[in-house]
């Protein structure tokens, strides 16, 4: 939602297995001619490494771009359109890197996860996890940029989803050039609502 209005969805499907995990994204915004929709699927393996992550535009565009390992590099191939000639981009960044594209909310909760899972012991509840602020380096294979976030824990907030109110866990995410995130997850960690600081832009969990 951008000033209230609601401009897009995002679909999405994670599935986990014992080799690791493939997150499935399809996001639509605007209508006629206006209209633009861009998927994704990022294959982690069971540790949390990049093993593959596609990017493809269907509208208004035909791009399309793939992320892969290769020894010490991470290495993005982009097809700006049919036909034109693929450019080829390597990153120094380990496969432990996150992929934080564009428009691709979902990707935010799986770095919440990450950051859970570096704090936290399986058998230890949410009480006893030291959440102190860390540092992520991420890939925005879009902008075929890299950079640094912070997230935090920001405690337990009560706050209004669908005309309810509902206690949620905050967490803030932040980058450089002061881009902040607010991301409430719910005691089962999933994404309820994300407000973007400065930018009047709200996504909700239907």
């Amino acid at each position: 939602f951008v000033a209230g209005r609601r401009i897009g969805t995002e679909s999405f499907t994670i599935q986990q297995g014992p080799e690791g995990s493939s997150t499935k994204s399809e996001i639509k915004i605007g209508e006629g001619a206006n209209a633009a929709e861009q998927t994704c699927d990022l294959e982690l393996t069971a540790g949390g490494d990049l093993r593959r992550y596609t990017w493809n535009e269907q509208n208004p565009g035909k791009a399309q771009a793939t992320v892969v390992p290769s020894e010490q590099f991470l290495v993005e191939t982009m097809t700006p359109a049919p036909g034109e000639k693929p450019l080829e981009q390597p990153f120094i960044l380990p496969p432990s890197t996150m992929i934080l594209d564009d428009y691709f909310f979902v990707q935010r909760q799986l770095l919440a996860w990450r950051y859970l899972a570096a704090s936290c012991h399986p058998d230890q509840g949410q009480s006893r996890c030291p959440l102190t602020p860390s540092k992520f380096g991420v890939l925005v294979p879009r902008q075929r940029t890299s950079l640094i976030v912070s997230m935090e824990y920001g405690g337990r907030e009560k706050i209004v989803v669908h005309g309810q109110e509902r206690e949620l866990n905050r967490f803030n995410l932040s980058s450089e050039g002061n881009n902040s995130w607010a991301l409430w997850l719910d005691d089962n960690y999933r994404l309820i609502r994300v407000l973007i600081t400065g930018e009047n832009t709200e996504v909700v969990r239907d």
